[in-house]
């Protein structure tokens, strides 16, 4: 147990020091804080009197730059009322000047819009007549196709007619056809056995 307790004295000790340096790092600290504030303090004033010898010329040679220019302005005054009276004289020449061409301008676009209007009423028409000769070329197109395939109808009735009377005419025939067919055959048959010839060598 005692060497506990003298850890614990030893300790206590350690942190007394270290309390007494750190108030000496702490109080060397704001000392030099001091001397830098006080260096910046320094550098501003002087700062600020150049400043202020800078804003002193410069308000001179501002004094005398506004006297130049009062005496430069009641030359120029006189100049200017010569220049306004010859300005306003350009201007009253130029209004009259784009009165006079806007009236003409006005009168181009009512021609215009006229030409316009007309030319609209033409083109409707033309679309209208357009419309109309496509609904005729329509219906003459409907008209002759209905006219075609009446005719192909009627056609076919003939053709299908003509075939039915012709292989009826074939069939009306064909009996007499065999019977010259054969008497044909018999004939030539008795003139190959007159020649001496066998028909089925033949």
């Amino acid at each position: 147990m005692p060497p506990k307790t003298k850890e614990k004295g030893i300790k206590a000790g350690a942190q007394k020091k270290k309390r007494n340096a750190g108030a000496d790092v702490e109080a060397e600290s704001m000392r030099r804080l001091a001397l830098l504030e006080k260096e910046v303090l320094q550098d501003r004033l002087a700062l600020q009197r150049d400043e202020a010898r800078r804003a002193k010329a410069s308000e001179d040679q501002l004094k005398q730059r506004i006297k130049d220019l009062e005496a430069e302005l009641e030359g120029a005054q006189s100049e200017g009322k010569a220049i306004y009276a010859e300005m306003s004289r350009q201007c009253q020449s130029l209004q009259e000047a784009m009165q006079s061409r806007s009236r003409q301008l006005e009168e181009e676009v009512e021609g215009l819009r006229e030409q316009l209007e007309l030319c609209q009423r033409e083109a409707e028409a033309a679309q209208r007549e357009a419309k109309q000769a496509l609904g005729e070329r329509d219906q003459t197109l409907a008209q002759l196709r209905a006219h075609v395939a009446d005719m192909e109808a009627k056609y076919e009735e003939i053709l299908h007619d003509s075939l039915d009377r012709l292989l009826a005419k074939l069939r009306d025939v064909k009996p007499q056809w065999d019977g010259a067919v054969l008497r044909l055959h018999t004939r030539l048959k008795e003139q190959l056995h007159q020649f001496g010839l066998n028909p089925l060598d033949l």
